[in-house]
């Protein structure tokens, strides 16, 4: 999808649930022959689908369409403004389930008080995700990061008798997948091939609760 400041405005009306183009317009503010054309181009791109005369998304497809706008050049700072952190969890968890992985959003462990953003578990393994769609972040505030998604994993680890466990930082916006503490850290961009490869490479990650 080509980025223009009218696509960037578009972000606004992708809202779960059923919406005319009419209803559209109103809520971007894009003319209606512009708003038709805007939508088509999400169903093109398999974002969200048309029945009848109404269009419909779920959670997830706000930031599918973002992360398109932002491979096409749209700003970051820009798209991040009208992100929230409910988007990029639902498009993480979306990702896991395509996969058929059984999902938990918003896990809450207690003594002490831990919430998780994503689980997804498949063939007797959890990867244990922190969604973070910060715009610009430093080196010591990922490492901070990272350390309190081991601790999260370690105590998961600790109620879930014989669970193996990995903690996984998602970012928006990263050139590549790095590392840290073994630890890795994968932009959105490459979540889908990560989940697909990371059995591979469990020997090289911080895998918790294998002996």
């Amino acid at each position: 999808m080509k980025f223009t400041q009218t696509m960037l405005s578009s972000l606004n009306g992708i809202v779960s649930g059923g919406i005319s183009v009419e209803d559209f317009t109103a809520i971007t503010k894009i003319n209606t022959i512009d708003s038709q054309k805007i939508l088509d181009t999400y169903i093109q791109n398999e974002i969200g689908k048309k029945e009848e005369n109404k269009y419909y998304f779920e959670d997830g497809d706000k930031l599918k369409a973002a992360v398109e706008l932002i491979k096409n050049g749209a700003p970051l700072d820009e798209i991040s403004i009208i992100l929230n952190w409910r988007d990029f969890e639902g498009l993480v968890a979306e990702i896991l389930y395509s996969k058929n992985f059984a999902i938990i959003k918003n896990l809450i462990l207690t003594k002490p008080r831990m919430e998780i953003d994503v689980v997804g578990i498949r063939l007797g393994i959890a990867l244990l995700i922190d969604c973070k769609h910060w715009k610009r972040y430093s080196a010591s505030t990922l490492s901070m990061a990272v350390r309190k998604q081991i601790a999260r994993t370690q105590h998961y680890i600790s109620k879930t008798q014989g669970a193996i466990a990995l903690p996984v930082i998602v970012t928006l916006y990263h050139d590549k997948i790095d590392f840290i503490d073994k630890v890795p850290i994968v932009p959105i961009f490459q979540f889908s091939s990560f989940v697909d490869e990371f059995y591979g490479n469990l020997d090289q990650m911080n895998a918790i609760g294998i002996k």
